[in-house]
């Protein structure tokens, strides 16, 4: 039921957002915020263009769908994140503080949480600014990437010496 009421409310506020900023409230543009929030963590425009076929049986172009993504960031309830030269988004409403490690061999994104670190930053005084939100971004190698670069030099030491 928890789910049922989350899409409820984001549903409302995107109504609300729509009528102040005088955009039409469109059916595809309701599909699209219900198929983002039926998703996840995080998803690109590919991603979601085939999700709404496959599902949804509903078309919408591309061009929609970014027209539409803007209008949900600027009502604040999807995030865009670039992760390299990849553009993903994920829902906001309702999400727990997270952080990301994006690998930047293979550009993996990993979630993880850390409550010292968001007290640091939420406790963090700044100067003529007052913090709503924030993003953490971690860049460095995956365990995977690194076994793997650490197995080719291995490889690669090993052929030298023959």
């Amino acid at each position: 039921m928890e789910i049922q009421n989350v899409k409820d409310t984001v549903r409302q506020i995107f109504t609300e957002y729509l009528t102040t900023n005088g955009h039409r409230k469109t059916p595809e543009r309701y599909a699209i915020l219900e198929t983002i929030y039926s998703i996840d963590g995080h998803f690109d425009i590919d991603a979601l263009y085939s999700r709404m076929m496959e599902q949804r049986k509903f078309r919408v172009s591309r061009a929609t769908l970014y027209n539409t993504i803007i209008l949900l960031i600027n009502a604040r309830l999807v995030i865009k994140h670039q992760f390299g030269a990849s553009s993903q988004y994920e829902k906001s409403y309702n999400r727990e503080t997270h952080h990301h490690q994006i690998c930047t061999q293979c550009g993996k994104v990993t979630e993880f949480q850390n409550g010292e670190l968001q007290h640091a930053i939420e406790e963090t005084k700044l100067n003529r600014f007052q913090l709503s939100h924030y993003s953490l971004y971690i860049y460095g190698l995956c365990s995977k990437c690194a076994r793997a670069n650490k197995r080719k030099k291995i490889n690669n030491n090993n052929k030298k010496e023959k």
